[in-house]
């Protein structure tokens, strides 16, 4: 997991390139006039998701990981709890999507950390990395706005 600001990306120098290249272009390209919907920067290998969703109770929600992909959250507006755990997927297996759709989800575990992300923070999830995003702060629901980039991990 890497976390930071897309405005500071100066003070992450240990970022793969193609993360770095994902985030300018998000940065550069995408604006509150973005309309949602998936877009493509290098076909499949490469390609991001605009959405406008409303957060949830932590308890309302089971955390999730992927296997191919390397998950590039970054909040545009809005602040949202990224609740994550530093341990690999251990609890329970509820629903496994990995073969068609790269996703898993799981029981939350007891080990579970909550982050606060605010407008132009950016959250990096490596395969394996368990998160829980669109959480909450302070038990009150608002809208988010953001984009979360798909990176193929045998593409880096």
């Amino acid at each position: 997991m890497i976390i930071g600001n897309i405005n500071y990306l100066d003070l992450v120098p240990y970022l793969p390139a193609k993360i770095k290249q994902s985030i300018e272009y998000v940065k550069n390209n995408v604006n509150d006039n973005t309309p949602v919907g998936r877009y493509e920067i290098d076909g499949n290998k490469i390609f991001f998701m605009v959405s406008d969703s409303t957060s949830r109770h932590i308890h309302e929600a089971n955390p999730e990981y992927h296997n191919k992909y390397i998950d590039v959250q970054i909040i545009l507006a809005g602040e949202e709890g990224m609740a994550i755990s530093t341990l690999p997927p251990h609890t329970k297996m509820l629903d496994d999507k990995l073969a068609d759709n790269d996703i898993a989800f799981i029981e939350t575990p007891s080990e579970e950390t909550m982050f606060v992300l605010h407008a132009n923070d950016f959250i990096v999830f490596l395969p394996h990395e368990v998160h829980k995003p669109l959480c909450a702060i302070g038990n009150k629901i608002t809208t988010i706005r953001k984009v979360v980039i798909k990176i193929a991990l045998d593409y880096l």
